[in-house]
């Protein structure tokens, strides 16, 4: 339980601090009525009031029966999954949103029990759907990178 609320309050700060720097953030320009920094400052303001909830609750959180067990397997999962975030962040900008989306999507499907063709599938649409979703109904510009081609 000690653990639990020492790492609780080491993100605390961390969250703190990331408030801090985010809050003097001000853009030169913004295409949204409420500016760049609502979002990553709400996110911070709901992470932090979670944050306080582990630090003082009154019991720790215990594993049942019902949890995944915290075995090497698991861990391994966790950090191929983590491995494939960083992946994508590098390559969102060269490869685009959509090639980007599918390379990593595939081998995350793979990675918790999904079937290769089906998971190609799926994924690709949501790739694709996805996109058209964000940069034509949203507004919200996303890369294409190498598809820049079928731009108009």
């Amino acid at each position: 339980m000690l653990l639990q609320r020492i790492f609780a309050s080491v993100l605390l700060l961390a969250c703190l601090s990331l408030v801090a720097m985010a809050w003097p953030y001000q853009a030169p320009f913004s295409y949204e009525p409420i500016g760049p920094r609502a979002f990553p400052l709400l996110m911070l303001g709901l992470m932090g009031l979670a944050l306080v909830y582990m630090v003082y609750r009154p019991s720790p959180i215990k594993h049942t029966d019902e949890d995944p067990p915290m075995d090497r397997e698991t861990l391994t999962k966790i950090g191929v999954c983590v491995l494939l975030l960083l992946v994508f962040a590098g390559l969102f900008e060269p490869l685009g949103f959509i090639l980007s989306s599918m390379l990593v999507g595939i081998p995350m499907a793979r990675l918790y029990g999904g079937r290769w063709l089906p998971g190609a599938i799926i994924i690709s649409l949501m790739s694709v759907g996805l996109y058209l979703l964000f940069d034509k109904v949203m507004d919200v510009p996303l890369p294409l990178g190498l598809l820049d081609v079928l731009e108009n």
